[in-house]
């Protein structure tokens, strides 16, 4: 149950696009949610202010637009470090998001640590953002690339885990925290806890955690962290990498240009204090700050409200799917393990013919492969459908999917 700062009601009305119209007059559906959120009047509000009022360069001028320009920026660095507890705030790296995030951290830290005969390893229900860098470095370095299984309910087979460290050979575990598919919850501390025994790093991407419950870094315990904005209401182009200071200091810049730097002459340069160091040129100012914005509307909401909205939500949805013949759910029924996201598909009816008919009737739900090609080969399938929720999700919304899917079954004689 939500506490009395939860207002379903309330929070709609703050989402614009909510209002909106589609398809012969229907009503939008949006349950694209793991894909990009939708954003509140205060995020947009936040963005043209700045516009309007502020807009200047930052780190670069003293002047009064400057300084106002610059002190929004940081201030929003440090409402990020305070949302996921990190208690140094030069951890935070502002890059356009967990794809740029992961990527920084297999060129800046990747290729001056691994060797040929390493290993890093990841999972089978992984985003393609933290596969596809880890497949161009250990290709880069004759590294080996190594992947942890999982059952037909989703689960890690956390024995593949310890069968890897036991090699020796481990430099990395990369993986993600919920996954973008399955919605299935990682045991990171389990996970963690294996790695640090066996003194390898580990990073996660939080992509589709840190917008959908509380996330706390200084006890989670692991050395890179990364996810985006876009995902939990902030603008699209910006996110966070966090990376354990003791470790970033060991890492070169991934970029090179203004602002990260100290000092420049014709043969050397100097770089900047972090985070500063991996922030080249003029950064993404307007979203930065409309990121901050929207850590404020999800502070005020509450994440545990979040998340137990989105269980509740996710419950009664599971609940009606499983009443319509033919429809068949990916991941676990455990509602405490897994996220508000869930993949399935119709009988024998490809995704993308269920995400066209029921598009008809104004509902926006994702088809295709999700970026986990090596989930779906692993799934035995080429696509699923996914419908993934966020705050301002109803019952009448997860009802309207339902009575869709009945048209769906119509037209294909189910």
């Amino acid at each position: 149950m939500q506490s009395a700062e939860f207002s379903l009601e309330n929070i709609r009305k703050d989402f614009p696009i909510l209002k909106r119209t589609v398809r012969d007059n229907k009503p939008l559906v949006y349950l694209d949610n793991a894909s990009t959120t939708q954003k509140p009047n205060q995020v947009i509000d936040a963005i043209t202010d700045y516009y309007r009022n502020h807009n200047a360069n930052i780190h670069r001028a003293v002047y009064a637009l400057a300084e106002e320009s610059t002190e929004a920026y940081e201030s929003a660095r440090d409402k990020i470090a305070n949302f996921i507890n990190v208690k140094n705030r030069q951890e935070i790296i502002f890059v356009r998001g967990t794809t740029e995030a992961i990527n920084l951290v297999a060129y800046a830290w990747g290729r001056s640590q691994i060797n040929e005969g390493d290993i890093i390893v990841t999972t089978e229900y992984e985003h393609h953002s933290n596969i596809v860098p880890w497949q161009l470095l250990t290709q880069e370095k004759r590294a080996k690339l190594e992947y942890i299984g999982m059952n037909d309910d989703g689960q890690l087979i956390l024995d593949d885990l310890d069968k890897y460290l036991k090699t020796g050979k481990v430099k990395l575990v990369a993986f993600s925290l919920v996954s973008n598919v399955l919605g299935t919850i990682t045991d990171a501390e389990k996970i963690i806890a294996k790695c640090k025994a066996a003194g390898v790093p580990t990073l996660i991407d939080g992509a589709q955690a840190v917008p959908h419950m509380k996330v706390d870094l200084d006890t989670l315990g692991c050395d890179f962290f990364a996810f985006s904005g876009h995902k939990m209401l902030a603008p699209t182009g910006i996110g966070v990498l966090w990376v354990r200071k003791s470790v970033l200091q060991t890492m070169n810049p991934f970029h090179g240009g203004g602002d990260m730097i100290r000092e420049v002459h014709k043969y050397e340069t100097t770089w900047n204090d972090l985070p500063y160091k991996f922030e080249a040129g003029t950064p993404n100012i307007a979203d930065v700050i409309g990121f901050g914005a929207a850590i404020d509307y999800l502070t005020k909401i509450g994440m545990d409200n979040v998340r137990q909205h989105e269980i509740e939500l996710t419950k009664y949805a599971i609940e009606e799917f499983a009443k319509i013949p033919g429809l068949k759910i990916y991941g676990t029924n455990d509602i405490t393990k897994r996220g508000g996201v869930i993949s399935f598909n119709f009988a024998d009816v490809h995704p993308h013919d269920v995400a066209q008919i029921i598009d008809q009737e104004g509902i926006a739900l994702r088809s295709g492969h999700h970026c986990a090609q090596v989930l779906m080969e692993r799934l035995n399938v080429s696509a699923t459908s996914r419908v993934s929720f966020y705050i301002y999700n109803t019952k009448k919304d997860v009802d309207a999917l339902i009575n869709s899917l009945k048209i769906v079954a119509k037209v294909f004689k189910l």
